[in-house]
């Protein structure tokens, strides 16, 4: 239908907003509106954080993104910079870092635990390496560190993590083991990492894992897994016996000469494991081989175990092999490969005996005197924890222990 434009008196139709012809609006309550295109910012949901404009100074990037860590007690949210990256060029960068952050957070409160503190880290590290043996090593060194699992972390000093490596222990398929000088290597690394890491995120104000080096013992016992090593002369052996009243910790070197263990492993024998009857005792660690295997008693050094067992007994100790000599009594009875090392270098230099002795030469001794008295090679394996390639004699032969006490009862 045709209607007449009031204002040029043209026909328009009656559909029409405006008059075609002159613009005239004739519906003007019907004019489509113009839509504009919003200047207003993205609103931050409750609690995602805040994001503020520095108008104070020329900045590049003058917005600044914070994140919501708590609240007060009326209520009122505590805010704290974004990390590692605070400040953006525009207020929709700052409003992406802001969704990114509240998609994964990745900030921590000072008040985390060091366990908690290592998920976050390792989580972030892991994805770094390249082989899964690699995280493989810092899930290993970790385990021996539960004395602090419990911590703040922001509470961690240096006394704290050499503790871990010292005094360490790790409960591996049922046994207690302490951390060998390769792994207390990467249990100082590990912390390196995870408190730089804290450092970054201002979890702590300094990384006290950076103002320590790695103990000259844990080197030398290092070196000293590279090194051959050498047993003892027959005049040396007897210096050892002739001393075992008057020398501390000569027992122990003989005990071990006459049965192949670790040094490692000769301060994690229990006495619940020393059989005084069967003249047996048990032990191990380090290889699936050398776990839980039974070496008899040597009849020579009977009589130094059976000491051992009641000092054990006698101090409540469930170790057979303890240190009684600690000044203070520092780090308690448990004897660790570092405390046993020093006894040892301390017996070589009062003895006068080669210098070059290193506490695992007792164990290359047993292993020399046996074959020097033709012990069967694969009993020797047995008693000393080392693999055996053989498929028969692995698998189907079924060696009992009187069979290895007759062959250990072969060195003289």
């Amino acid at each position: 239908m045709l209607i007449i434009c009031t204002e040029c008196e043209l026909q328009i139709s009656d559909k029409a907003w405006s008059c075609p012809h002159c613009g005239y609006p004739i519906k003007p309550n019907l004019l489509p509106k113009r839509s504009r295109k919003s200047n207003k910012r993205k609103k931050l949901p409750n609690g995602f954080g805040q994001i503020s404009k520095i108008n104070d100074y020329n900045l590049r990037k003058p917005y600044r993104a914070m994140v919501t860590v708590g609240k007060t007690s009326t209520g009122r949210p505590i805010v704290k910079p974004l990390k590692p990256e605070s400040y953006f060029a525009t207020y929709n960068d700052a409003y992406a870092a802001l969704v990114e952050y509240n998609r994964n957070p990745y900030d921590l409160e000072p008040s985390i635990t060091v366990f908690q503190l290592y998920e976050k880290w390792s989580e972030e590290y892991f994805k770094t390496l390249k082989s899964e043996s690699s995280s493989r090593t810092i899930t290993s060194a970790w385990a021996y560190c539960s004395s602090i699992y419990d911590m703040r972390a922001s509470d961690v000093r240096a006394r704290h993590i050499k503790g871990c490596m010292e005094e360490g222990i790790a409960i591996i398929k049922g046994e207690e083991r302490s951390p060998t000088a390769g792994t207390k290597a990467r249990m100082k690394s590990m912390f390196n990492l995870m408190f730089d890491y804290a450092l970054e995120y201002e979890i702590v104000d300094r990384n006290y894992a950076r103002t320590f080096n790695i103990s000259d013992d844990i080197i030398q016992e290092k070196e000293e897994a590279k090194r051959g090593h050498i047993p003892f002369s027959d005049k040396e052996m007897k210096i050892l016996w002739d001393h075992v009243g008057d020398t501390r910790y000569v027992d122990v070197v003989l005990i071990q000469s006459y049965s192949g263990w670790r040094p490692q492993e000769i301060g994690l024998i229990k006495v619940e494991d020393v059989d005084l009857k069967e003249w047996t005792f048990k032990g191990g660690m380090k290889t699936p081989a050398g776990i839980d295997r039974i070496v008899p008693i040597h009849s020579k050094i009977r009589d130094l175990v059976r000491q051992k067992y009641n000092e054990a007994t006698e101090l409540g100790s469930e170790y057979l092999i303890n240190c009684t000599d600690s000044t203070g009594n520092r780090g308690g009875l448990k004897f660790t490969y570092d405390k046993y090392r020093h006894r040892f270098d301390k017996i070589i230099t009062k003895l006068g005996l080669n210098d070059q002795h290193r506490p695992h030469d007792p164990r290359m001794q047993f292993v020399t005197n046996a074959k020097n008295s033709d012990v069967n090679d694969y009993a020797i394996k047995y008693m000393v924890g080392h693999a055996i390639d053989d498929i028969t004699e692995k698998v189907y032969t079924k060696r009992d222990v009187e069979w290895l006490k007759m062959e250990i009862e072969k060195i003289k």
